[in-house]
């Protein structure tokens, strides 16, 4: 392809998703509505909606049948029956008619249920249990989406609830082949303007340490985890952070017992890492590949990545990872989901 087809062909996607990002705004003007709801499990199970395909019991065999009807791939969805998050997915997708056309007509959505002891076959010929591949692909928080190219690879991972317009340019980004090129952030920088504010004030907190943006200096003289803040100007999820979950008194208790920084992911202030290595807030979130925010990263003491917060987060789910970081739980138990039901068992 001639370098001015390239060119033309990345105006034509960067105003599609752009016009796309639009639409959403203007059916969802108080964008509040995005963040409004309970985060604590359902009353009752999620009821999936008619064009989701249950899986046959091996992957393989349902990308074929999604292949044979004209399809691109599968979308794996990784959810749990009770998940307040899972439900505002499915109700994402059914209130805007754009995206569940566009998702319905490139892939089939297999639903796995993260807890789920049924067997299932993985494209790679390998059998787990539903459970089981949900550890494989690392699904910490539902819901999680895993795409499938017609080959059966795993192209791209979309982790947690997100907005509308991130959806879209998510599924854009798969059926379009652009993955193939660039990462997810790089792509929605370029594809979605506006949707980065560098500029703006951030959400000044009384727990957030000033000055010291050598990190891991900091880790070397404390025994607390560090939780790193990458934030941006003019944020209104980062907004809903600060004046939502991060105002309650529990999380504010627990989030007091670390060591908290706040970033820019746009600025160019300088940091040492905690692995100790010199670069820019900028830099340093590019190399993370975060593309949300607000994203929360929490490190041990010894500057090993624990988990991360990359996507809509509410109360329940900041508090049970607060507490994760906090009684050092990632030590016994590296798998945020089963501590997670380990701690129910035994509460």
């Amino acid at each position: 392809m001639k370098p001015l087809l390239i060119s033309f062909t990345l105006f034509i996607l960067s105003t599609s998703v752009a016009a796309d990002q639009n639409s959403y705004t203007s059916q969802n003007s108080n964008q509040q509505a995005i963040f409004d709801f309970d985060d604590s499990s359902l009353d009752s199970e999620i009821i999936y909606p008619d064009w989701v395909s249950i899986s046959l019991g091996n992957l393989s065999d349902d990308l074929k049948h999604a292949v044979d009807k004209g399809k691109i791939g599968i979308i794996v969805y990784y959810g749990q029956k009770r998940c307040a998050y899972c439900q505002k997915f499915f109700e994402t997708v059914q209130n805007s008619e754009d995206i569940e056309r566009y998702l319905t007509s490139h892939y089939d959505l297999i639903p796995v249920d993260i807890w789920g002891v049924d067997e299932i076959v993985d494209t790679n010929g390998k059998t787990y249990s539903e459970h089981e591949l949900s550890l494989h692909y690392k699904t910490t928080f539902t819901p999680s989406l895993v795409f499938y190219d017609s080959e059966g690879t795993a192209v791209f991972r979309l982790r947690g609830y997100h907005p509308a317009y991130n959806l879209m340019a998510a599924l854009k980004y798969a059926v379009e082949g652009f993955y193939k090129k660039e990462n997810f952030r790089d792509y929605l920088e370029r594809a979605v303007p506006g949707i980065f504010f560098k500029d703006g004030d951030m959400n000044e907190r009384d727990f957030f340490s000033s000055g010291n943006y050598d990190l891991k200096s900091l880790l070397e003289k404390s025994e607390k985890s560090l939780a790193v803040f990458f934030e941006q100007g003019n944020c209104h999820a980062c907004d809903v952070l600060h004046t939502g979950p991060l105002n309650e008194n529990k999380a504010l208790d627990e989030i007091q017992k670390m060591n908290s920084i706040q970033l820019n992911m746009w600025s160019d202030t300088i940091i040492i890492t905690p692995q100790g290595k010199k670069t820019t807030a900028r830099k340093w979130a590019t190399d993370l590949g975060l593309f949300y925010a607000p994203t929360i990263i929490f490190f041990d003491n010894t500057g090993k990545e624990i988990i991360r917060l990359d996507s809509i987060v509410k109360f329940y789910r900041l508090l049970g990872v607060l507490n994760y970081i906090n009684t050092r739980g990632y030590i016994k138990e590296p798998n945020y989901q089963v501590w997670r039901l380990k701690q129910r068992k035994t509460g």
